[in-house]
């Protein structure tokens, strides 16, 4: 116990993510936000600076101030020299340190490498009156947090998502559940899982993100009619999605290029990522490029125009090469919202939402002729298209509104009595 900070003043959480703000985190951006709302003082530690051009509205909301931590701690030395003078005297530096050398024994990368560092500056610069550390992932930022809070002699907490529960080894997912106070996942696949590795069944808890609906109106306007039988009126189809591999991109590409030829569409892109310029020449082999619109990443008003005037939404999810595959994508709720027919794959958590043939349609993994026939089905059946699009419309609205998921974290957080909502 750090005596005197927790006395005096309203305690704080801080916060650790990887990045911040990132445009593909809205989704941790927005409880951020709602948890301020509700009446918790946050602090951000992100363990790298914002690589994105842009920003969401929402990030302009949020009041926390950010503590950056060296992402490279040979480039700020001094910062890191004084961290550690200081944090060699606290009693948890040497069981922290200790905990660090075995994980890089065991399993040695440059993030691992470097996380002990950035432990010690959290600990050095962390804000007086701070009551817990809360990681988002955890894979590297729940290292850090989990040698900060040794340090700083402070309990902590994660919530987990995707890439972070697939790629982690199971020791290391064992120990941080056994030393954590308690953990959220947003997923009920993720939460089977990660239950499976502890034997304290309360310590891990479903909290789906959902849906803040006042971002996501439901759109004015009538059926999306376009059957693609009309070259100048052809189908537009719409992704949004990082091009990783887990995203499928390469699969969906195929899938377009199955389509039957007297069928007229467009395929709009939103997004970034390190395989966008394999995508586009995959694209040109496949003769298929001048169909092809590659906007990259958007700000959240133009991904939200760009829902409202496609006719169907498509996300060929997969499980990568590494073991990381998606939990349940945020895009594909987005595009519900807005009433758009959706096609994914039956994979993770996607069918806790997409019930097939009913709020969408589903299907294997990886194989791109089911996935052609499914949009060549779809492209010409706009009634179809509206039935399932009113179908996921209801099923968002009813089921994953972002108040439920704020509410029980405001719990966790032991805001017994959550503060009515209000906009900033």
């Amino acid at each position: 116990m750090r005596n005197g900070d927790r006395t005096g003043a309203l305690p704080k959480v801080a916060f650790v993510l990887k990045g911040y703000p990132r445009l593909s985190e809205t989704f941790i951006a927005q409880e951020i936000l709602a948890l301020e709302q509700r009446g918790l003082d946050i602090v951000i530690v992100s363990l790298r600076r914002p690589t994105d051009h842009q920003s969401h509205p929402i990030h302009k909301e949020i009041a926390a101030p950010v503590i950056y931590l060296p992402e490279f701690p040979a480039r700020e030395p001094t910062r890191v020299a004084r961290a550690w003078w200081r944090g060699r005297g606290r009693t948890g530096y040497r069981a922290a340190r200790n905990l660090w050398l075995r994980d890089l024994r065991r399993d040695w990368s440059l993030a691992r490498a470097r996380s002990f560092s950035q432990s010690l500056v959290l600990a050095h610069e962390a804000p007086v009156h701070l009551a817990r550390l809360h990681a988002h992932f955890l894979h590297t930022p729940a290292s850090v947090t989990r040698y900060a809070a040794m340090l700083l002699d402070l309990p902590w907490s994660c919530s987990a998502h995707a890439v972070d529960i697939w790629t982690t080894p199971d020791w290391e997912k064992r120990e941080k559940l056994a030393h954590l106070d308690w953990l959220v996942t947003c997923t009920e696949a993720g939460r089977r899982h990660l239950a499976t590795l502890t034997g304290d069944t309360g310590r891990v808890e479903l909290v789906y993100h959902g849906l803040d609906f006042e971002r996501f109106p439901p759109p004015v306007q009538g059926a999306r009619a376009r059957d693609g039988r009309v070259e100048s009126e052809p189908a537009i189809l719409l992704s949004v999605g990082r091009a990783v591999e887990k995203k499928g991109y390469g699969c969906l590409l195929g899938a377009l290029a199955r389509l039957p030829e007297h069928l007229h569409w467009r395929f709009i892109h939103i997004g970034g990522g390190p395989l966008l310029p394999a995508l586009k020449r995959r694209a040109e082999e496949l003769a298929i490029d001048d169909r092809i619109t590659w906007l990259g990443a958007q700000s959240q008003d133009r991904v939200i125009a760009n829902y409202r005037a496609a006719d169907l939404f498509v996300l060929a999810n997969c499980v990568a090469r590494d073991g990381d595959m998606d939990g349940l994508p945020n895009v594909i709720m987005e595009a519900q919202s807005q009433g758009l027919a959706c096609v994914s794959t039956r994979l993770s958590a996607i069918p806790e939402l997409i019930e097939d043939g009913v709020t969408g349609v589903l299907v294997p993994p990886g194989e791109e002729e089911p996935l052609s026939t499914a949009l060549a089905g779809l492209i010409g059946d706009p009634a179809l298209r509206a039935r399932l699009g009113g179908a996921g419309f209801e099923r968002v609205r009813e089921n994953f509104s972002h108040e439920r998921g704020a509410d029980q974290l405001a719990r966790k957080f032991g805001l017994a009595k959550p503060k009515s909502r209000m906009r900033a």
